[in-house]
């Protein structure tokens, strides 16, 4: 069977740098207020690099309300601003979010994965990228 690129072989673990969760986007972020509704609107702490159409999963301690909230997934619908998303959750009847001071701070992180990200099979001069997928940012 020929190969469509020369065959290189196992990469050496020299090579094969350590993965930094930096390095990736999209990331997690850590969420400053909730604004509760239908869709609900998740504002940051800094500005995010989620896009319309990611599927992203909200983590809320307890302590910070909005218990109806911990491990939901929804689709990003809009990006309002920066710092601002809005999720497709409808949390018209959840608690309300408040603050607090626990070490665990609220989260919004991306779902996907090595796994689901580049499509094409083939070297290629176009990219194609699934929404949701981690893309590789690394200045190395």
């Amino acid at each position: 069977m020929a190969f469509p690129y020369p065959y290189r072989g196992p990469i050496a673990l020299y090579n094969n740098l350590p993965i930094n969760a930096n390095y990736y986007q999209p990331s997690q972020f850590f969420i400053s207020t909730v604004t509760l509704g239908n869709p609900t609107v998740v504002t940051t702490t800094v500005s995010h690099n989620y896009v319309v159409g990611q599927l992203v999963r909200l983590i809320i301690p307890s302590t910070f309300g909005c218990r109806q909230l911990n491990e939901q997934q929804g689709y990003v619908v809009a990006v309002p601003a920066a710092n601002q998303v809005s999720v497709s959750i409808n949390t018209t009847s959840a608690d309300p979010f408040t603050s607090s001071s626990a070490t665990t701070q609220p989260q919004i992180m991306a779902i996907g994965d090595i796994n689901s990200g580049q499509t094409n099979t083939i070297p290629s001069t176009v990219s194609t990228f699934i929404p949701g997928s981690f893309q590789n940012i690394s200045p190395l």
